[in-house]
């Protein structure tokens, strides 16, 4: 099933936001899911997830994963 995204940014949910940052900051740093996995402590199917919205993450692994793109995870909620 494809993931919804509303149609403007401030009706636009955390986790999609999140997600979206995500991926964003893995690619800019040419890391693969696997890597950020590890960096993590968190598995490569669950990244996948995350950064797709489909995960319903709690705000701990947010902070491990934005820890682990070198990011303060306040800066990847922001629209």
């Amino acid at each position: 099933m494809p993931t919804i995204y509303p149609k403007t940014l401030s009706q636009t949910p955390a986790r999609i936001l999140f997600g979206l940052a995500l991926r964003k900051a893995r690619e800019e740093q040419q890391l693969s899911q696997e890597e950020l996995a590890e960096r993590a402590g968190l598995h490569r199917t669950y990244i996948g997830q995350v950064e797709r919205g489909e995960r319903n993450i709690s705000i701990d692994n947010m902070e491990h994963l934005a820890h682990a793109v070198g990011m303060q995870l306040w800066e990847m909620l922001r629209p």
